[in-house]
């Protein structure tokens, strides 16, 4: 079972190739998560203020945030 050495060499420089390939694309995989990760958290943040300022308009209105509008009456009255 002799191996030629040229074809190991060959072997080890198409591993070593297609390692700094994956290093690269688990990096830029990495950054990509890291920056979804920081929009989530701010998104999450902007949804709070939103769903804070719907219930303060809701009870500036004298509505019950968890009422049903179908039951209240029509602005006109």
């Amino acid at each position: 079972m002799s191996v030629d050495v040229d074809t190991l060499k060959t072997q080890i420089l198409e591993l070593q190739s297609q390692l700094a390939f994956q290093e690269d694309a688990v990096q830029s995989l990495d950054r990509a998560l890291a920056q979804q990760q920081d929009e989530i958290l701010v998104m999450r943040r902007q949804l709070e203020l939103l769903r804070q300022d719907q219930l303060q308009q809701t009870a500036g209105n004298g509505a019950s945030p968890n009422g049903n509008p179908a039951n209240e009456p029509p602005p006109h009255y």
